[in-house]
């Protein structure tokens, strides 16, 4: 159903790269955007895959 709805469905994210567990046996994926907050982030979405994405603000850190 996640994929099914992004038929139809204009978006920057269509057709890119996105980390995703799958292939290792989860039903997750991850993507990384420039948004100034998490509602502008979630409208790249299709409103099924939306509803069910938590948005999660992260920023570089360095590591000393």
């Amino acid at each position: 159903m996640s994929f099914a709805a992004w038929n139809g469905f204009v978006s920057p994210l269509r057709h890119t790269s996105a980390m995703g567990s799958c292939l290792t046996g989860g039903h997750y994926v991850w993507w990384t955007v420039d948004a100034p907050d998490a509602r502008t982030a979630l409208t790249l979405l299709p409103p099924y895959v939306a509803e069910r994405t938590e948005p999660i603000e992260a920023r570089p850190v360095g590591i000393p």
